[in-house]
């Protein structure tokens, strides 16, 4: 058998441990793979953890015990996690057009840039490695890119809850809540989407009262799971946190859009991250 170069090796493992991110992968099966010994896989571990290290691309670490192996979870450094949300902010507080009626900014250009949306996964990931998380729960329809990309750096599950049930998802658990201006709404998931014991994290794209939060808190009750911690792309600065959950917005605004110009700024957690790690 044609013996594998190691610098082709290396290339390879990389571009598995990238693609399985916060996945253990046996060492097992790297040897199996490339018909190296363990401890040649070994070393050609250290060698990727140094260079990701090295580089902030991201945590290469060694799980020991029987169903251990080696495990890859993405990371952004700090700065450039600042950066890139600070680049946001500063689009939509300079471009006059964003305003909607209602006090509503346009959004769905940024929704839909599949690189910043991954961007934005990796960031509100970070803070969530060690909670557990079972699933990523967005609610239909606008949260869905940037949950998607959340889920996909936990390496869960997507689980999207809906305005009304949908024959084709079964039976489904569905509760009305406050929206928080005054009036109610439906909200609806599968019963075989989770499980009870399970442990979620809220991702959505925006939030102002906070209703929708609320809701999906409800509803994961209804299931008996534990919300392990909330995330939003943009919400409202407020002095009491919606909940007594942990909550990782991206950015904040000031400002109801209507009788104040709402402005926006990267998250204070952002800012205080980068604080620690100076």
């Amino acid at each position: 058998m044609e013996k594998i170069k190691r610098s082709d090796r290396l290339v390879a493992m990389t571009r598995i441990l990238a693609q399985n991110p916060n996945k253990i992968i046996s060492f097992q099966g790297f040897c199996d793979q490339f018909h190296a010994a363990k401890s040649t896989i070994s070393e050609d571990i250290a060698m990727i953890a140094g260079v990701m290290e090295a580089y902030e691309l991201g945590t290469v670490t060694t799980i020991t015990g029987a169903a251990g192996g080696v495990r890859f979870r993405a990371m952004m450094p700090w700065h450039e996690a600042l950066e890139t949300i600070s680049e946001i902010a500063h689009t939509l507080n300079h471009e006059e057009d964003r305003t909607l009626p209602g006090g509503y900014l346009y959004l769905l250009d940024l929704l839909s840039n599949p690189v910043l949306t991954r961007k934005m996964g990796c960031i509100l990931a970070q803070p969530c490695y060690e909670l557990g998380i079972d699933f990523v729960l967005t609610m239909e329809t606008k949260g869905i890119p940037v949950a998607m990309m959340t889920a996909e750096t936990l390496n869960v599950p997507l689980v999207i809850a809906r305005r009304s049930s949908k024959v084709y998802e079964g039976s489904a658990v569905n509760i009305n809540y406050p929206d928080g201006k005054g009036g109610i709404e439906t909200m609806s998931l599968a019963r075989r989407a989770v499980a009870a014991g399970q442990r979620a994290l809220i991702v959505d794209d925006f939030t102002r009262h906070g209703g929708t939060a609320l809701g999906m808190i409800a509803l994961m009750k209804e299931f008996n799971t534990q919300v392990a911690g909330l995330a939003f792309m943009l919400a409202m600065e407020r002095e009491c946190p919606l909940s007594d959950l942990p909550e990782w917005p991206l950015m904040t605004f000031t400002g109801d859009g209507i009788h104040q110009p709402m402005v926006v700024q990267p998250a204070r957690w952002l800012a205080q991250l980068g604080e620690n790690k100076q």
